[in-house]
């Protein structure tokens, strides 16, 4: 720190001085170089954050944060930390982003032991699934979640269905069942027994350019073909490409029991699991976390909390009356089978630099920074300076102790809505340091409000919540997508389509869908939206201004070598961004 610094440190109190300039020396050691783990904990620590990061080594005071990961890699991080009897939780992985730092609160216990028998019998509806039946879509049996995997030539189908056989067995979730009593919907899981459904498809007497329209075709004709109330939830196919051609695989499950997270815990142990047969080895998988059902059960409980309730005041305040976004055809249904998608990325050098670059100069996570772009380039649009937006998030917050969910599968996402008030900022970079510190203010990274609005015993705080205005526009980041699958897998993500994932019939809930995801070390943001309301000119024009501001903030942060801090990189020191602008200026 300079001497500069150093006398404006003097001029606070006594106790605010001591405590920045302990946080201060502690943020300057991320900055030094490489230092190798010292104990078996930061070891394993490190040896697991390269694993999920991907990258070949890590430092013991290298920032997750800062090193690219994200809120989803959090959970994998949790998961096969906890299967090496190393107690963590994804809050802790936040608060000490380091190896050194997380080494001192870890606990070296045996692994929580959550229920290993087939789970059984009713299991209360989460906010995100009695939002899904509010919908009254016409077709709900068809709102799934897909996946299509190109296969090394020479697999046994036979072995493939065995291993999804297995994940009927280890996901509970995969045998839950839903029926409607007296207007009410309910889900029970059943026990084992279930065959999965695994269906072969020879299209080698097919033309090679016509196989992917054949595959799309089966594919819709599938999504569309799922149960709610006796089954299946689940369906694979397998489709024979030629002899010594790559075949396919597609894998559909409704989402109305898996999220992203699921998806990636269930592709790992499809791996697993497939491998050890071919191999004539023993199927062995980590043992389960928390149960769904358990999980469900505690949440509920939780949503009746004093603890929680103290939220209340916050969430209703962040739907304030806002103007609605721009429209071109004002009389349009906005329908599944009206989706149009605007899709803008990066190249991998910028993405790299978004995600291991900008963190730490921003002190940044990268939600904050797309987040950041989108708010900028709507309120270009709707000339606006503040935006009522709902961020999903992955809703496996750590708010009971005890609960370990980092590998369980469910439909777990949280939906937020979000005010973000730009009025009084003017430019780029205070626009993203006022939304981080937006962000960061709100409870439990939001996931409270859908268990107050729709699982309160409280009739009024339900009401409270549901008459408040309703976002248009609904942002998503799923994280990084390279570490699925590694390059020698017999399994790669193809290119042809997986069909339809939602029936064309449906209402889409929002205007204006924003999805990001990484994918081949690429940042892609979909912009979905319907064409029977907006013309695909006005999306082109929003998602280009979007990527614009993106590219503006990765080459800020490439040419600024000082780093900006806001309160939040200080929460102890209760300091104001006017006590911090002026310690750090110049």
């Amino acid at each position: 720190m300079s001497d500069e610094l150093f006398k404006r440190i003097d001029l606070l109190s006594k106790e605010k001085r001591e405590l920045l300039e302990m946080l201060m020396k502690e943020n300057t050691v991320s900055e030094t170089t490489y230092v190798a783990p010292r104990t078996p904990v930061e070891e394993e620590l490190a040896n697991i954050w390269s694993q999920v990061l991907g990258i070949e080594r890590v430092g013991i005071h290298d920032n997750f944060l800062e090193l690219g990961g994200d809120s989803i890699q959090s959970i994998q991080v949790v998961a096969k930390v906890n299967q090496v009897g190393i107690q963590l939780t994804s809050n802790q992985l936040f608060e000490y982003p380091t190896i050194a730092e997380l080494a001192t609160v870890v606990g070296i216990n045996p692994a929580l032991q959550a229920q290993q028998e087939p789970i059984i019998g009713s299991v209360p509806l989460t906010p995100i699934q009695k939002w899904f039946f509010e919908q009254n879509l016409e077709e709900p049996h068809h709102w799934n979640q897909a996946v299509l995997l190109e296969v090394r030539p020479g697999q046994d189908p036979a072995l493939l269905e065995q291993a999804f056989e297995q994940l009927l067995i280890q996901h509970d979730v995969l045998r839950l069942r839903f029926e409607q009593k007296q207007g009410i919907w309910q889900q029970s899981n059943q026990g084992l027994g279930e065959t999965v459904s695994f269906s072969q498809f020879d299209l080698s007497q097919i033309a090679e350019l016509e196989q992917a329209s054949a595959i799309e075709r089966i594919a819709t004709e599938l999504q569309s073909s799922l149960n709610l109330c006796e089954g299946p939830l689940m369906k694979v196919a397998f489709f024979k490409t030629g002899e010594q051609k790559p075949s396919r695989l597609l894998l559909i499950v409704h989402h109305l029991v898996v999220d992203g997270v699921s998806f990636r815990i269930m592709l790992e142990d499809f791996q697993t699991v497939y491998q050890q047969l071919t191999f004539g080895e023993a199927i062995f998988l980590p043992p389960k976390t928390t149960s769904f059902q358990q999980w469900s059960g505690l949440m509920t409980e939780y949503a009746n909390s004093q603890e929680l309730k103290q939220e209340l005041t916050h969430w209703l305040t962040q739907s304030p009356q806002t103007q609605p976004i721009p429209v071109d055809f004002p009389e349009g249904a906005n329908t599944e089978e009206s989706t149009g998608i605007v899709s803008v990325s990066l190249t991998p050098q910028e993405t790299q630099a978004l995600l291991q670059k900008t963190p730490a100069v921003y002190r940044t996570q990268i939600n904050e920074v797309l987040l950041t772009s989108v708010v900028q380039a709507v309120s270009k649009w709707t000339g606006m300076r503040t935006l009522l937006i709902d961020l999903e998030g992955h809703g496996r917050e750590a708010v009971i102790a005890g609960v370990d969910t980092s590998r369980t599968v469910g439909w777990f996402t949280s939906v937020f809505p979000m005010h973000l008030d730009l009025e009084k900022v003017d430019d780029l970079l205070d626009t993203l340091m006022s939304v981080k510190e937006q962000l960061r203010s709100i409870p439990n990274r939001g996931m409270g409000y859908g268990w107050l609005r729709y699982c309160s015993s409280d009739g009024e705080i339900i009401q409270k919540l549901s008459a408040l205005p309703q976002a248009e526009i609904i942002f998503n980041y799923l994280g990084q997508f390279d570490q699925v699958f590694a390059e020698s897998s017999t399994f790669q993500l193809a290119q042809e389509s997986y069909g339809l994932t939602n029936s064309p019939k449906a209402t889409r809930s929002h205007l204006l869908q924003i999805i990001g995801k990484v994918m081949v070390g690429q940042l892609q943001m979909n912009w979905a939206y319907s064409t029977n309301i907006h013309r695909r000119d006005t999306i082109e024009n929003l998602a280009q201004c979007f990527i614009e501001t993106l590219r503006s903030l990765i080459n800020h942060n490439q040419s600024n070598s000082s780093t900006s801090f806001t309160p939040s990189d200080f929460p102890e020191a209760e300091l104001s961004q006017e006590q911090l602008d002026q310690l750090f200026r110049n």
